[in-house]
Parts: structure tokens; sequence; C-alpha cells
């Protein structure tokens, strides 16, 4: 399979550099969205020969992107696991953890898995396919009070309880188990001129609670405050607000809640130190050649010297 048509990098030279990979530099480094491999490629080109890149996958397509490189490490499994599978590989700590989230472009293109709103196909959405509950699932057999709260946490929606609704009614005449389905079902809803932007939300709903992409990110990044050495670099590409935000309040407090714990002198305990106070985006050139980099965040930031006692202390 062709790398590049898989999934094109996003922001890949400041990804880079926020993981602080320099030329011919050794390091254990973990992408934990391997995809097509261009970001792994990218960090492989930079290491030395006795660096490390592990890379971890949950979809069995992109198992076919593994480069024939002996420095390389794929690990077919869900990010939210990255610390257990990587001690199972003997590897305690690493020197960079980069994770860029959301949906490749091959997973959208691909009409069959059921991501995008432009491909006929079945309401599946699943990134790892083994798994039992699809888009479809989720449509047919969720009630009305757990679609509206599908729709209104991880979609946003203005009035999910009418989308909502609206599949009880549809579903009770018929099954529904396609995109162009769903899409009718809802069609009446979307404001006219942002049909898109409306099924693009009601799309990111469903896909968020079949993965659970929000817990399996909340796991992943904590289990970075034990992996990261001191020094080492958290380098995160979010796509939408809800991931954005878990990911800025995380590198700045260490927690989700965002509430800073300090000692007794009143000093903040921190695990990481912000290497970008906002987020990076792509530049306009990137922008026109990759449209899916118009709404990438990179945030960076750098482990501490403070210990996993003390912030459990902190917040205990």
């Amino acid at each position: 399979m062709d790398a590049t048509a898989y999934h094109i990098p996003v922001l890949a030279s400041a990804s880079l550099e926020g993981l602080g990979i320099g030329s011919n530099a050794g390091g254990i480094f973990v992408d934990a969205t391997f995809g097509g491999g261009g970001h792994t490629r990218l960090m492989l080109d930079a290491l030395s020969n006795n660096g490390q890149v592990f890379g971890m996958d949950q979809d069995a397509d992109a198992h076919h992107n593994v480069p024939n490189d002996d420095r390389f490490t794929l690990i077919p499994e869900n990010f939210r696991y990255m610390r257990n599978f990587l001690r199972q590989e003997g590897v305690r700590h690493v020197d960079g953890i980069l994770g860029d989230l959301g949906v490749s472009s091959h997973q959208f293109d691909t009409g069959s898995r059921g991501f995008s709103t432009r491909f006929e196909g079945p309401l599946d959405m699943r990134m790892n396919q083994s798994q039992p509950v699809s888009a479809a699932e989720v449509v047919g057999t969720y009630s009305v009070a757990e679609l509206t709260r599908v729709f209104r946490q991880y979609g946003e929606l203005k009035r999910p309880d009418k989308a909502a609704y609206a599949i009880e009614a549809a579903r009770k005449e018929s099954p529904i188990q396609q995109t162009s389905q769903l899409m009718a079902v809802l069609n009446f809803l979307a404001p006219r001129g942002k049909e898109n932007q409306y099924f693009a939300q009601v799309f990111q709903a469903l896909r968020i609670e079949v993965n659970d992409e929000l817990g399996a990110l909340q796991a992943m990044l904590l289990s970075s405050i034990e992996l990261l050495e001191e020094g080492g670099r958290l380098a995160i590409i979010s796509y939408h607000s809800l991931e954005d935000r878990m990911v800025k309040h995380f590198m700045r407090s260490g927690n989700f809640e965002d509430t800073i714990h300090r000692d007794f002198k009143g000093q903040a305990l921190c695990p990481f130190d912000l290497l970008s106070r906002k987020a990076i985006i792509a530049d306009s050139e990137e922008q026109e050649r990759n449209p899916r980099a118009r709404s990438a965040r990179l945030r960076i930031a750098q482990r501490t010297a403070l210990t996993t006692e003390q912030i459990k202390s902190a917040t205990a």
C-alpha cells in the first residue's frame, strides 16, 4: 500500500521538532497513531542506528504500511494500552510520544468503513473492526436519552434530542444501516447551507462513541506521565475542540479538570512544562496541499522532574 496515499502526515516538521529528535540522534520514541507511517518514517530518518520507534495502531489496514527497518516495532493495539504493551517489549521509559488523533485519510476515503458523509457505505465507524459495536448498533439500539447524550456531548448539536427522536421514529419503520439512510433521516434538521457541517458533527459523535476515543485519549495521556523520561516530549495533534481541550488541560495541569496543585511553598506541581503556549497550526501552504491540516492543532509539552509519587501525593 502507498503510505503517502494512505495518509499525508500533518504538521510533520513541527511534530519532529517538538519531539526534540535531532539529526542522527538516539532515543526511544512512540508513534501512538501509526496509520500510514508518515510520521514514523520521518522519525526513523532523523534517528541514529541506536534509535528505536514503536508504532501503535488498532486498525488492521495500517499494518500493511510497516517500514522495513529493524529499529521499528509495530504494536497492533489501541494506544490506550500503550504502557502495558511497551512493558511487554521491555520498555519502561521513552524519550518522546507523538499522537496524531482522529481518522486517517485512508479511513475517510474508504466508503466501506462508514466514516465519511461523502460515500455510501455501512454505518460502521469502528477503528478496530474486530470490536463488536458499530455505529449501526448505536443508532439501532440506544435509547433516546443515550442518543441525546452522544449527540450533545460528542457532536455538540444544538438540538440533540430532535436528532434522537427522529432516529427512534425512523428505525421503527426499518433498520438504519447505511450512511445515506441516516443522513436522509436527519436531513430535515440540517441547517440550510450548513448541511455538511451538521452531518460532520453527527458522524463525529457516533465515531467517538463507537471507539470511546476520548476515554482512550485520556488513558494514553495519563500513561505518558509514567512513560516519559525527565525531559521527554509529548506532542499531540488534535482535530476538534473536545480533544484539544483535553490535551490543553492535561499538559497545563496534569489532570483533565485543569486544576493546578501546589506544594506547601506554593509552587505548582505539574508533570509537564508547556513548550507551546498556544496550539501550533499549519501554514497556508500546508493547508492548501493537505485539507486535513486546516483543523489540526499541535500542542507540545516536556516532562518535568516531578515524580509520580509526588503527583499522587499532591492529588490525594
